[in-house]
């Protein structure tokens, strides 16, 4: 696999960044949960589960129809410099500014819990016998940004069947690391380290869910999630989870950082939904990152259930309230 050349992103001023006042509304709760430990304990729904949906699976059409699009790609330069990754700094350009220090080989994941097949393996034999595929999906911000990126990875279902997961295992929790050495932003306590997420297990198993290793052909930078992150292309981007280092098969519904942070605002499903605002903004509309040279986002435009993959995933929600389970 080739190497990537140091790559300096262009500099991007806050104001083009985000709004002000959703910025500074961002910092001001940043700095209420960390001065909120208690919040660290809640859920969405105070331990409550839905019950499991009569799903139908997709079929081999619409499955081909979800792994690719024609709209145009974001630049390279933009998916790459414009990032959620706190443990690299909370501004959109701090990972893509901070120093590499994250070691990415070796690299060993953890799984474990309700498995027939536990242990710690390193992330090469993780994939072994799994050929990439480029799948190239849409990635929408809670926050109300978007991007088309072709992401390199294989399907999360085929790793994890590989661990044997039993008839007790509902959820599949993910980790990441937390290293203050290779992470500066592990120092702060901008939310509870380390970074945790999870998946129903027939979200998991979905064959849209993806581990990905690498974005346009390349490996993953480090701003995007290195070595290994997840990308779940129908929920808001806050699941995909990046520099994964455990894998747990869990019977209950597990922690989820920003869900335990601040359950009216993040649900732990998360499907992107427009007609579930956000308490500080709506979700009606997005703005895709404009993939040009004069400006950084286009004009704003419907936001689309599931995130235009409802054709896909719809069924794994049959039944369910989805404005309670957001």
């Amino acid at each position: 696999m080739r190497m990537l050349r140091p790559f300096r992103p262009p500099a991007i001023p806050a104001s083009q960044i985000t709004p002000e006042e959703v910025y500074r509304d961002r910092r001001r709760l940043l700095a209420a949960l960390a001065a909120t430990p208690a919040l660290a304990g809640l859920s969405a729904c105070a331990g409550a589960e839905p019950p499991p949906p009569a799903a139908r699976a997709a079929t081999p059409a619409e499955l081909r129809a979800g792994f690719r699009t024609s709209e145009p790609l974001t630049r390279y330069e933009d998916v790459t410099g414009y990032n959620n990754f706190y443990e690299f700094g909370t501004n959109k350009d701090d990972p893509s500014k901070a120093a590499r220090t994250l070691r990415t080989s070796p690299w060993t994941v953890v799984v474990d819990g309700e498995c027939a097949r536990p242990g710690r393996i390193g992330l090469e034999d993780l994939l072994k016998g799994l050929a990439p595929q480029e799948r190239v999906y849409r990635l929408r911000c809670v926050e109300g940004w978007s991007m088309v990126i072709p992401w390199l990875g294989v399907p999360l279902g085929e790793v994890l069947r590989r661990f044997e997961p039993t008839s007790r295992a509902r959820y599949v929790a993910f980790t990441s690391l937390a290293d203050p050495r290779q992470m500066p932003g592990i120092r702060f306590r901008s939310i509870a380290w380390p970074y945790r997420e999870g998946l129903r297990i027939d979200e998991a198993m979905h064959p849209l869910s993806l581990l990905a290793t690498g974005l346009y052909g390349k490996p993953l930078p480090q701003q995007n999630g290195a070595p290994l992150r997840l990308v779940v292309p129908w929920k808001y981007g806050f699941k995909s989870i990046k520099s994964i280092v455990a894998i747990r098969f869990t019977e209950r519904m597990p922690h989820a950082s920003w869900n335990a942070l601040q359950p009216s605002e993040y649900g732990f499903f998360s499907n992107v939904n427009p007609d579930v605002d956000h308490p500080r903004w709506s979700q009606k509309t997005e703005r895709r990152i404009a993939g040009s040279r004069s400006r950084l986002f286009a004009e704003r435009i419907p936001t689309l259930p599931f995130n235009g993959y409802a054709g896909q995933v719809a069924a794994l929600y049959s039944g369910m309230d989805l404005r309670k389970w957001y």
